[in-house]
């Protein structure tokens, strides 16, 4: 995996558009910050590798190399990645009570894992009055504080960087596909560090197609409501197509239409629909309201899973094969229109001396999806 410096980050990632604000580059030193969404460089650096880059799930994403560090094989281009379990899930009849955005099972497993002392803390996505925010969270109330979804990008992985710097450990880690897999590229050591200590035991993706620029957003919402109203906001499964925001005694209904001019480009450019570099992932279960979709990928997110259904935590039952089938059909389709995305614009495989790759996958790989 090729790593280069923040001039390059700066340069093929920021000057592209294809910064998501995931904050993978925040934290780390004085130069990068994060403010409503945006992520920018406040000053020059000439560092020839710098973990900014190391980190940035747009910059030279070698998928194949993730693939063998974490699932011990070669990348195939699955759409949904590597599915061991697949359930219908909500929190079960054990949970604290809480504000659950669908079935609540992100925050049944984090503290399930909190109380078993698997992690001794969690990064997630808080909220306050300038939107999204990182937290590092390491009691079940803090998890219960951030437990509705927020649909604009956000810097958490800040909160990761701070927890490393402050060496919190072990780490269970919630984000986004593209989270997931800037935390997957973090974990392989791309800088070759001889002290470099993996803090992270557990990783939790939810699912997503797209986020929204926090400030096209806000100001969008602004000219219809009294932000300081808003309670919550929710897309729900199709064919629904609009944005429900909760003011507490009243919701609004928007079109998505009107809200998807604020999707960020680099987000047409992310193949990853369900975070397939998570030990598990979550998402909506269509047709069924207050319930999740809970994909398992690995022993240990199999093994967390079993033990808060134990513990009362979870409930699980059998998720409909109808639902799974769409499910695969929709991740396809969104990683088929990246690719063809991505390789109009020179972003997969560059090979010029001055090119840097979005994704580096392999051709047989790539000639598949494009094909598919």
């Amino acid at each position: 995996m090729r790593v280069l410096g923040p001039t390059e980050l700066v340069e093929h990632v920021h000057k592209r558009g294809l910064c998501v604000g995931c904050g993978a580059c925040v934290g780390l030193c004085p130069y990068f910050l994060n403010y409503k969404g945006r992520t920018v460089q406040l000053f020059p650096c000439t560092l020839i590798q710098g973990h900014c880059f190391a980190a940035c799930p747009k910059a030279e994403v070698d998928l194949d190399e993730i693939s063998r560090h974490h699932r011990q094989r070669p990348y195939n281009g699955a759409p949904m990645g590597d599915v061991e379990e697949a359930f219908a899930a909500k929190a079960g009849p054990k949970m604290p009570a809480g504000s659950f955005q669908g079935g609540g099972v992100v925050s049944a497993l984090l503290i399930y894992a909190l109380q078993e002392g698997l992690i001794k803390a969690a990064i997630l996505t808080g909220k306050d009055e300038n939107g999204p925010t990182p937290r590092i969270a390491s009691h079940p109330e803090e998890i219960l504080e951030c437990a509705t979804s927020k649909f604009t990008v956000a810097p958490t992985l800040a909160a990761f960087n701070r927890a490393v710097s402050e060496q919190i450990s072990p780490l269970g880690v919630v984000g986004t596909p593209c989270q997931m897999t800037a935390v997957a590229k973090w974990r392989t050591n791309p800088l070759n560090r001889d002290a470099f200590a993996d803090p992270v035991a557990l990783t939790i993706g939810v699912f997503c197609n797209w986020g929204l620029d926090q400030r096209q957003l806000h100001s969008f919402l602004a000219e219809r409501m009294d932000l300081s109203r808003i309670r919550g906001m929710d897309i729900p499964p199709p064919p629904a197509n609009v944005l429900v925001v909760d003011l507490g005694k009243e919701t609004i209904t928007l079109p998505l239409d009107e809200i998807k001019p604020f999707i960020p480009e680099t987000c047409h450019l992310c193949p990853d629909m369900t975070s397939e570099w998570a030990d598990l992932s979550v998402g909506m279960l269509e047709g069924r309201p207050g319930w999740n979709t809970l994909l398992v990928r690995t022993q240990r997110g199999k093994d967390l899973a079993a033990g808060a259904t134990a513990a009362g935590l979870l409930k699980t039952d059998p998720v409909p094969e109808s639902n799974l089938v769409h499910l695969g059909e929709a991740a396809k389709s969104k990683q088929k229109r990246a690719f063809m995305n991505m390789n109009k614009r020179g972003l997969l495989n560059a090979s010029d001396k001055n090119g840097t790759a979005l994704l580096r996958v392999p051709p047989d790989v790539v000639r598949s999806i494009l094909e598919a």
